[in-house]
């Protein structure tokens, strides 16, 4: 399609926007028209997929026949059979006379089945068999009824991973995506959410003879950074919103109002920004961690300190009883002014400390035969003892694993139990 055709199309059904992807969608949903192939709308709530349905419906050699759209996720999982094949008088509480469903209905036109994935997993089977074969049956009867209907069907959940899950049968979701058509949402389309919020407010103004509602620079911009999880009907809502109630505080002569983004910000929920995931802003791009984020952080960070304390405090226990005296360690001040030594028992188990340590205590020397290996083996000396060589309450009481207590048995326990 050209530019102009395009755009025809777009007047006709009252579509505005000109991103590329939402080009596209049009493109092939004429493209698709013609033919009587099943297609697939895919889509977030509120993007517009009513409309492809619609346009291939009315482009198509069914566009005489009988169009009809029915939300799936709207009727209830007991009638749903009932709607779309009917019924026969007596075959339920409340049958009181034959009726035909949408299929019967439709025979010769085009079928929306909006929200697909919706559709009880037992009446899919059915609704594949009327897919490949045009064949039903009403509830409560036994003939096998004929229709020829085009099924065009959208979604705003990945069937995919329904499919994967169970939930939705893999024979019809390839039954119903034979050509799939992709909608936008509306934060991909930056550069038409100020082109629809002008349509909006038009529309608004012009319907109840209000005062035209336009936005500042740095409105503007806040429409364009907003998530918009609600998407084109989103949109709509906050526009008829803001004209109302601005058009109403307003009493000067002007036939226009000016909102900024002060203004603007009052209508935009702020608990829609968290309903989809943030992209991801790496570092230098000015962005600021949240209060949540920040204090879950301090919670993690004093959590592990508490536990690093009370390892450390244990520790300290098992290296006083094997030394029977501490190690200094230089005492610092606030200011960071060094006041002497304090008494910290080493820690045994570190892995990183020196074979032998040499620490000055108010101008002593700790002798150098007190290793951290000799500390070591000595810990687990005593241990095994205690515990009759048993090497699983040994490692319990030094609080490590059986396995690093193997590692670090002394020679002399490394001769075989029998």
């Amino acid at each position: 399609m050209d530019t102009q055709e395009l755009q025809k199309l777009k007047n006709k059904y009252d579509i505005v926007g000109n991103d590329a992807a939402l080009n596209r969608a049009l493109e092939i949903a004429v493209a698709v028209a013609p033919t009587d192939l099943s297609v697939l709308v895919i889509g977030e709530t509120g993007v517009g997929k009513e409309n492809i349905p619609k346009i291939i419906h009315q482009n198509s050699l069914r566009k005489t026949g009988k169009y009809f759209a029915v939300n799936c996720g709207a009727i209830p999982e007991g009638t749903i059979e009932s709607e779309l094949f009917g019924h026969k008088k007596g075959s339920f509480t409340g049958a009181i006379e034959d009726r035909a469903g949408y299929f019967e209905e439709a025979n010769g036109g085009t079928i929306f089945l909006d929200e697909i994935g919706e559709l009880p997993l037992p009446f899919q089977a059915k609704l594949l068999r009327v897919l490949q074969q045009g064949e039903f049956t009403r509830v409560g009867e036994s003939k096998v009824r004929k229709t020829d209907v085009r099924v065009i069907a959208a979604t705003n959940v990945d069937l995919r991973h329904a499919v994967s899950h169970g939930k939705f049968r893999m024979d019809l979701y390839y039954r119903l995506n034979t050509v799939q058509v992709n909608m936008p949402s509306l934060r991909e389309m930056k550069d038409d959410i100020y082109l629809l919020f002008r349509k909006f407010a038009s529309d608004y103004s012009e319907k109840y003879g209000m005062k035209k509602v336009t936005l500042t620079r740095d409105a503007i911009e806040l429409l364009r950074r907003y998530r918009w999880p609600g998407n084109i009907r989103q949109l709509q809502n906050v526009t008829y919103a803001v004209e109302a109630l601005e058009s109403g505080r307003n009493y000067s002569s002007s036939d226009r109002i000016e909102v900024d983004a002060m203004t603007l910000a009052q209508y935009l929920p702020k608990d829609e920004e968290n309903s989809i995931p943030a992209t991801y802003q790496g570092a230098g791009s000015g962005s600021q961690m949240s209060d949540d984020d920040r204090q879950q952080i301090f919670s993690a960070i004093l959590s592990l300190s508490a536990e690093v304390k009370d390892l450390r405090r244990k520790v300290a226990e098992l290296s006083g009883q094997a030394q029977g005296h501490p190690v200094a360690q230089p005492q610092i001040a606030e200011g960071g002014a060094e006041l002497g030594y304090v008494s910290r028992p080493v820690d045994p188990w570190h892995e990183t400390e020196p074979e032998e340590q040499q620490v000055e205590e108010q101008g002593t020397m700790v002798p150098d035969t007190l290793s951290i290996k000799d500390t070591k083996d000595d810990l687990i000396r005593k241990a095994l003892v205690k515990h009759n060589g048993n090497r699983k309450k040994a490692a319990e009481e030094l609080g490590i694993s059986e396995r690093t207590l193997y590692r670090k048995l002394p020679e002399e326990f490394r001769t075989p139990r029998k």
